[in-house]
């Protein structure tokens, strides 16, 4: 049964892949002049320790020094979820409504009710603290790629190499803690190329002080999301403290009312979380014609399943909001992302790239009907290289086979997830600290017993409801012989087992979770809790699957992968950023429109724009406006702009990450993309992607007169 599915769902990826028509199609000039420099005229997620110096100077006649960045950075915050940045010498943070959307909730109760009708903290008493959030600003960094790579000598096979870099990076870390007191990281770049620790300092004192209503922060709701011209007031303020006392922040960005003018050159200083630019041409169709679809299936089964939860009444509406929009913000996503990959401008642009690198690898490489050369050959590289690009390819196919049962034997849920932790930390904790997940290890467990421990809400019912949707799915795409299948239901049906494993559990209760993390692995191996023995049952399968994919896709592609990453850092050098990997970056752009079809799209929207839209709408749906809005029209000038657009190349966890200015000045705050944006995951592409910013004079203006907020306005003009 299963390998009728995956042949079925094969015939239907050849059908549909072609029907794929050749929109936005690039000539070969084109394309190979962008594999040349993809970066030339921008954009570039770039780290601190290497901004693009010379790109700017070029294009824009600007140099930012070693003051200007180290000012910049340390005022960027960073989110679990996202980016923000101080604005005040007195620890406000700025960031977006939907980044800060889950501690308004948790601040919130049924009879107030923050995420849907706002919050305004008029003093420093009425801000409030905000349960297990902290953030975090990076004070340091240094480069230690030679302690890494000199862990291991020059005759150590690649296992062996992986167990001595990984030793290596944990005693880096714990001696930044031991020396500086802060949380070290060590972060990958360039695949390999290079490692960097970062130090972190963290506040564990986060307090709300200012969210508009989600009605207006998400004004056009999902028709609009990705989308532009938009409307959106995406932004809430918090407040740091540390002993009780907002923190000093000396390193802030000050606002600037006026904001940037078109074609002025702009930053966005923020923490992109993952791009995947530098996978293989077979890479990417397998994200094409296999993981994405199937990614895509997976959400929309969940969303649908909070949908209906949410219309059995208010609670559950309450209760499943903030979870829809996420999952809905995803399928957006990644159908963006996959649309992306199914455009032949981008996947054209893609073999460039690969044909220009094998090019200047092997001394010329084919590309369509040619052979062409690179400027920067480099002839002692073939032999290192070797078969590299077909061995991915190869390992690529082998996955096929198995990525369903991979993909669907998981569970989902808020008690799934503490069970899955508390049974992981069991198994984990019987091994000597440097063989554990990193998760499990030492260095981390303040970070696992804050996720484990901290008093948050549980929503048994809605939990019921998403495990058992997955679980229905999983049943439909496995099959009933399948052994996850088996293991976790155990002939049951998919509702009897999650029924049973949810309404009887404990795991809701934090002394529970703290009595049986505290029991070890044979207390945890003991216990009848039913949660606990289904995440037991499931997890045994899932470590094997996770083990598979190491032992044939992982690991089989990690050589190759990093011959290939050598290869182009040899070519291409500093000269390209390295992927994301939700560590602080710096990207330039300018403030600019574009055009779509036979228009120009404008750089910026107005206030007018935001009651046209409203009422085109007939104040329905998403586009109703909060009443302060209509009771406050006339208050203000409408021709005030709200938000706008730039060429700034940015990615999930951008969001919050302010706009600053050559002066060093807050001038936007990220919190979108357009829809032509999403396929960045994969290329930066100027021509018609656009990153969306709330404009600061809408914010000053929505605080001094549509909230009356007049002290927070104040605190950030400086008055």
């Amino acid at each position: 049964m299963k390998r009728s599915w995956i042949l079925l769902f094969l015939a239907c990826t050849v059908a549909c892949t072609s029907l794929r028509t050749s929109r936005n199609a690039v000539s070969v000039d084109e394309a190979l002049a962008h594999a040349r420099n993809p970066y030339k005229t921008g954009g570039g997620m770039w780290p601190y320790f290497n901004p693009p110096t010379e790109t700017l100077q070029k294009n824009h006649g600007f140099t930012p020094t070693q003051e200007w960045l180290d000012s910049v950075r340390l005022s960027c915050v960073r989110f679990p979820n996202g980016s923000a940045s101080f604005i005040s010498p007195e620890g406000l943070v700025l960031t977006n409504h939907h980044v800060g959307r889950d501690s308004i909730q948790k601040v919130s109760t049924q009879e107030h009710d923050y995420v849907r009708d706002g919050f305004v903290a008029n003093t420093r008493e009425e801000e409030a603290k905000i349960p297990g959030l902290a953030l975090v600003v990076l004070a340091s960094y240094e480069n230690v790629t030679d302690r890494v790579k000199g862990a291991a000598p020059e005759t150590a096979t690649a296992a062996e190499v992986t167990t001595a870099r990984a030793e290596m990076i944990e005693t880096i870390q714990k001696e930044c803690k031991e020396k500086t007191k802060l949380n070290g990281t060590v972060h990958n770049f360039y695949q390999g190329g290079e490692f960097w620790l970062y130090r972190y300092k963290s506040y564990a004192d986060v307090r709300l002080v200012f969210a508009p209503e989600e009605q207006i922060a998400f004004f056009g709701g999902d028709p609009d999301n990705f989308t532009y011209p938009r409307y959106n007031l995406d932004f809430s303020i918090f407040r740091i403290y540390e002993n009780g006392k907002p923190v000093s922040t000396p390193n802030y960005l000050k606002v600037n009312v006026a904001g940037p003018k078109e074609n002025e050159l702009v930053f966005v200083s923020g923490n992109p979380g993952n791009t995947e630019r530098l996978l293989t041409y077979a890479q990417l169709e397998f994200k094409r014609d296999v993981e994405l679809p199937r990614q895509l299936e997976m959400l929309r089964r969940r969303r649908d399943a909070l949908v209906a939860y949410a219309k059995r009444g208010s609670e559950q509406a309450f209760n499943a909001n903030t979870t829809i929009f996420g999952i809905e913000n995803s399928i957006k996503a990644i159908n963006g992302q996959l649309e992306g990959l199914q455009d032949d401008r981008l996947m054209e642009y893609k073999l460039a790239e690969e044909a220009y690198l094998k090019a200047a690898v092997f001394g010329g490489a084919q590309y369509h009907n040619s052979t062409i050369h690179a400027d920067a050959a480099k002839p002692g590289l073939a032999s290192k290289v070797g078969d590299s690009w077909d061995a991915i390819a190869r390992t690529e196919a082998n996955y096929v086979q198995k990525w369903p049962e991979i993909t669907y034997s998981r569970i989902f849920g808020q008690l799934s997830n503490y069970a899955l932790t508390i049974v992981r930390y069991g198994a984990e904790s019987a091994k000597p600290d440097g063989e554990r997940l990193t998760p499990f290890r030492e260095s981390n467990s303040n970070a696992l017993k804050g996720q484990l421990f901290t008093p948050l809400p549980v929503y048994k019912e809605m939990d019921e409801v998403i495990l058992r949707a997955t679980l229905e799915l999983a049943s439909e795409r496995l099959g009933p012989q399948d052994r996850f299948i088996m293991a976790a239901l155990e002939g049951k049906t998919p509702a009897e087992v999650v029924k049973n494993a949810v309404s009887k559990t404990k795991l809701e209760d934090p002394e529970f979770r703290k009595q049986l993390f505290a029991s070890g692995a044979k207390g945890i191996e003991a216990s009848d809790d039913p949660m606990i023995q289904l995440a037991r049952r499931v997890d045994a399968i899932m470590r094997e699957n996770t083990k598979w994919v190491d032992a044939n896709v992982t690991g089989p592609e990690r050589e190759p992968m990093a011959k290939i990453a050598a290869a182009r850092f040899e070519v291409y050098g500093h000269t390209l950023p390295p992927d994301a990997n939700f560590t602080l970056r710096l990207s330039p752009g300018v403030v600019k429109s574009y055009e779509q079809g036979t228009t120009i799209v404008p750089y910026k929207t107005t206030f007018f724009g935001l009651y046209e839209r409203a009422n085109s709408m007939d104040q329905s749906g998403p586009f109703v406006l909060p009443k302060r809005w209509g009771e406050k029209l006339g208050h203000f000038d409408l021709g005030t702009p709200f938000d706008y657009i730039n060429t700034c190349d940015i990615i999930g966890g951008n969001s919050g990450s302010p706009i600053v200015n050559k002066n060093k000045e807050l001038v936007g705050l990220i919190f979108d993309g357009n829809i032509q944006s999403l396929p960045g995951r994969y290329l930066y592409d100027d021509a018609f992607q656009r990153a969306v910013a709330v404009h600061p004079a809408a914010i000053v203006t929505a605080l001094d007169k549509v909230y009356e907020a007049t002290a927070i306005a104040k605190e950030i003009r400086g008055d």
